[in-house]
C-alpha cells in the first residue's frame, strides 16, 4: 500500500504559478505510475497529468503546455509545476497511483486546494 500527501496549493492570481508536491510512502516500488488529478466543485474528478515508472508523461488537454509533471526519486516525491494559471484551474488537486493509462487505482488523500483569482 502506498500513501500520498499533497501540498503546495494556495491562492494565486491569474497568470501566476504554483508548484504542487506529492510525497509518497510505503510500497512505492509497486507503483506503475503516479498521476495528478483535480476536482472542482460540482465537477467530476479529472486527470491532469501522470508519469509512468519509466518516465513517460501524459497531460490532459486543458493543461498541455502549461503544467509539467516531474519527480525526485531520492525524495519519493512527484511535482506538478503549474504555470499560466487561470480561474478554470481552481480545484482540489490530488495525487494517486495509477495504471499505465492514468486510471487511478489507489487511495485518495486529502488533496491540496488551488484557487486562481481573476
Amino acid at each position: 500500500q502506498v500513501q500520498f500527501v499533497e501540498s503546495g496549493g494556495g491562492l494565486v492570481q491569474a497568470g501566476g504559478s504554483l508548484r504542487l508536491s506529492c510525497a509518497a510512502s510505503g510500497s512505492t516500488f509497486s507503483v506503475t505510475a503516479i498521476g495528478w488529478y483535480r476536482q472542482a466543485p460540482g465537477v467530476q474528478r479529472e486527470l491532469v497529468a501522470f508519469m509512468t515508472r519509466g518516465g513517460t508523461t501524459h497531460y490532459g488537454d486543458s493543461v498541455k503546455g502549461r503544467f509539467t509533471i516531474s519527480r525526485d526519486n531520492a525524495k519519493n516525491t512527484v511535482y506538478l509545476q503549474m504555470n499560466s494559471l487561470n480561474p478554470d484551474d481552481t480545484a482540489v488537486y490530488y495525487c494517486n497511483s495509477a495504471s499505465y493509462v492514468g486510471v487511478p487505482n489507489g487511495s485518495w488523500g486529502q488533496g491540496t486546494p488551488v484557487t486562481v483569482s481573476s
